[in-house]
C-alpha cells in the first residue's frame, strides 16, 4: 500500500525512476481498487460513475510512474506510444516493465534499489 501512496504523493512527477516493486504494486492496488469500483457501481447501479471517476483520477499517477518505470530501464518516457501498435507494443512494453533497471545511476537519476547514503 505505501508504494501506491507513493505514486499517488508523486502524481505530477515524470523525473526520476521507479523500481520495478513500485511499478507493480502500484498496479496491482490499482487492479484491486478498480474491482472495487466496479463492484459498486453494480451495487449502487451507477452505471460506471465510480469506476470512471476513479479511472480519470488515475490517469496521471499512472502516466507518470509508467514514464518513470521506462526512465529505470533507461528508455524515454515516449516509448509509452510503443502501446499504440497492436500486440507488439504492448508485449515490448510488458517486457520493458518486466526487465530490472540499470544498475547505479543512469541520465534519469540515482538507482532506486540503492539506499540513499546519509552524511
Amino acid at each position: 500500500m505505501k508504494w501506491y501512496l507513493k505514486v499517488l504523493q508523486q502524481y505530477a512527477d515524470f523525473n526520476g525512476r521507479a523500481g520495478r516493486e513500485e511499478f507493480w504494486m502500484f498496479v496491482l492496488f490499482n487492479i484491486i481498487f478498480s474491482l472495487a469500483a466496479n463492484f459498486l457501481d453494480y451495487l449502487f447501479g451507477s452505471y460506471g460513475v465510480i469506476s470512471g471517476i476513479y479511472g480519470l483520477v488515475l490517469i496521471i499517477p499512472g502516466l507518470s510512474v509508467s514514464v518513470r518505470r521506462l526512465h529505470d530501464v533507461n528508455k524515454s518516457g515516449w516509448m509509452l506510444l510503443v502501446g499504440l501498435i497492436p500486440i507488439i507494443g504492448f508485449i515490448w512494453l510488458l517486457v520493458l516493465m518486466i526487465t530490472d533497471g540499470t544498475p547505479g545511476e543512469n541520465q534519469y537519476g540515482a538507482n532506486p534499489k540503492e539506499e540513499p547514503v546519509i552524511a
